[in-house]
């Protein structure tokens, strides 16, 4: 990704990236020239994710971002399943007996207005700044290229798009609707995600490193007694109360969490009162936790509960507050054993050099549920989840803003922000207004990663 100013007007769909020269690793069979043959797919993928990039969808409302990746699929093979957990769509590519290789994408986008200035921007606003767009542009080039592999590989393919990721509900949904039951278990379950690296990458954790924290989100209701400005003593004001809880939970992270844990606390939004001369009768929160483990989460959970309750209490108010969490989901793990297969099958396709070590990260998916993570809802053990970051900054600005010796994050190695005179501009990172992969270089990596590690996993039996 990278920041407005270094976009060039728009992509051409026939001219990407080159293709890195493969290097040292294992190839499945007939992966030699994938790089060569995922241009055979790059129009119509390019044609989509532009569609997809300018007409986004929040979580639950993406009726017609699941048609456009249904019918895309449909258009390469696939058998369709719509309507699963919500907008869920699941499409089936049957090629003989085998392995079932599911590769999962997201349909949903964030609440907020693009301002990357692409002119294929989006019109609404909502706006793909998580790079689900990508995702979804890639699985179903995964799957249109496969089909046209057929004569490679045996099994069947299923494809997902999940709705409601950015709310941590959509694969709680799918499962919760028969998602197993309904397509048979899977083998293993495939996902990447954009990340702030150079196109052409791909990053995967260390043995028992969290690709993801564990997360939670909670909505918080203050109840006070609404009144008249003029009287305030008649009233208790709960925008009083919700500002006394945001200030306190600061101290949270910054005072009851151990400086070698990680955690995070975040209030995203605040919604109280209709008019500047009315003291409302109530004040809602919406907060984001992260954690690295479940117990750590655990505690910021519970210290998050003790200091709504004390606050609301020492306000007076009128009624306890509601505390609820809307979604949970456990830190992402993936199984070792897979993931190195894949990460083999990475560096075979890419090269050493481009295939990274990922150190984990704060923040949080919900596709843990898919393996082990959600037992309680599948009821079944063993499901291999692999999951790696997909570089989508564009080489030649990545260059430059790291020239100085800053790092992704626009911070020095020993942590201090470069931002002096001189110095360039980060690439947009996630969640920006101004995200955006640079889809000229990364859109091949991402279908080919995709592709590659789903070759891997049918040749694995």
């Amino acid at each position: 990704m990278t920041s407005p100013s270094h976009h060039a007007p728009g992509p051409a769909p026939a001219g990407p990236e080159a293709p890195p020269a493969p290097g040292r690793g294992s190839l499945p069979p007939g992966a030699e020239h994938l790089l060569t043959r995922v241009g055979e797919v790059l129009k119509p993928a390019l044609t989509h994710y532009l569609d997809l990039h300018a007409h986004p969808e929040v979580s639950g409302e993406e009726a017609c971002t699941a048609d456009r990746f249904g019918r895309r699929l449909a258009a390469v093979g696939c058998e369709l399943t719509h309507g699963v957990g919500g907008h869920g769509v699941v499409g089936v590519l049957r090629n003989g007996d085998g392995p079932r290789v599911w590769l999962r994408a997201e349909l949903d986008a964030l609440p907020m207005r693009e301002r990357s200035g692409l002119p294929y921007a989006s019109r609404n606003d909502a706006m793909h700044a998580c790079g689900h767009d990508l995702h979804l542009a890639a699985a179903a080039g995964a799957a249109d290229l496969l089909a046209r592999l057929s004569d490679r590989w045996r099994g069947t393919l299923l494809v997902v798009g999940q709705p409601a990721e950015e709310t941590l509900a959509g694969a709680a949904a799918m499962l919760r609707d028969g998602l197993y039951e309904r397509f048979g278990r899977p083998d293993v379950v495939l996902a990447q995600h954009a990340a702030p690296m150079p196109s052409g990458t791909v990053a995967h954790a260390a043995e028992q490193t969290p690709m993801a924290a564990a997360g939670a989100v909670l909505d918080v209701v203050l109840h006070g007694r609404g009144g008249h400005v003029a009287t305030p003593h008649l009233a208790v004001d709960p925008v009083v109360m919700a500002a006394a809880v945001v200030t306190r939970l600061q101290s949270v992270v910054a005072r009851e969490t151990a400086p070698a844990d990680q955690v995070t606390l975040t209030v995203g939004t605040v919604r109280a009162g209709t008019a500047a001369n009315v003291i409302p009768d109530h004040a809602v929160l919406g907060i984001a936790v992260r954690a690295a483990g479940e117990a750590s989460l655990d505690r910021a959970l519970a210290a998050v509960r003790r200091i709504v309750l004390a606050e609301s209490a020492a306000a007076g108010a009128p009624r306890e507050p509601e505390v609820t969490v809307v979604s949970r989901s456990a830190a992402l793990l993936c199984d070792p054993h897979t993931t190195g297969s894949v990460r083999r099958a990475h560096t075979g396709l890419l090269g050493p050099a481009r295939v990274l070590p990922w150190p984990g990260s704060m923040a949080t998916e919900d596709f843990p549920l898919f393996g082990d993570a959600g037992t309680a809802i599948h009821g079944e053990r063993g499901i291999p989840l692999v999951y790696w970051m997909l570089g989508v900054a564009d080489p030649d600005t990545w260059r430059r803003t790291t020239s100085d010796g800053t790092t992704s994050d626009g911070t020095t190695p020993g942590g201090t922000k470069s931002d002096g005179p001189d110095a360039a501009p980060p690439p947009a990172p996630n969640h920006s207004p101004h995200f955006a992969p640079h889809i000229g270089s990364a859109l091949r990596p991402a279908i080919a990663a995709l592709t590659i590690a789903a070759l891997d996993r049918f040749a694995a039996v």
